[in-house]
């Protein structure tokens, strides 16, 4: 059985995370492109990479690292097949967050593959 994040099925993916950062060419030009080449996303698939994540958060190992004080922060490695057929690794980042009291992502980005591939 898989460590799965806690409360996955409740957690938040904030869609702005991925419209105006991630995927935003202008805010981060490198993450930007590593998502497009390595998935097929973009800004105006920003909603399906959204729904991806919600759909395999389940599906793969959940690491705890460290409390900074604002709530546990978790870290989950998935392998995700994007709207260009290819699959890619895909470093989630998230925070329960003790002030909201939520489950939320805080990062994503693909991640290279050992090797450099």
């Amino acid at each position: 059985m898989v460590n799965v994040l806690p409360r996955y099925n409740e957690a938040v993916i904030p869609i702005k995370k991925f419209v105006e950062y991630a995927l935003n060419p202008e805010k981060d030009p490198n993450k930007a492109l590593a998502f497009f080449l390595a998935l097929g996303y973009n800004i105006s698939s920003a909603d399906k990479l959204v729904q991806n994540i919600r759909d395999n958060i389940a599906n793969f190992e959940c690491r705890e690292k460290n409390d900074l004080g604002h709530g546990a922060i978790y870290e989950v490695c998935m392998v995700l097949l994007g709207e260009n057929g290819k699959t890619a690794n895909v470093l989630t980042a998230w925070i329960d967050d003790k002030a909201t009291g939520e489950m939320r992502l805080i990062n994503a980005y693909v991640k290279k593959r050992k090797g450099g591939k």
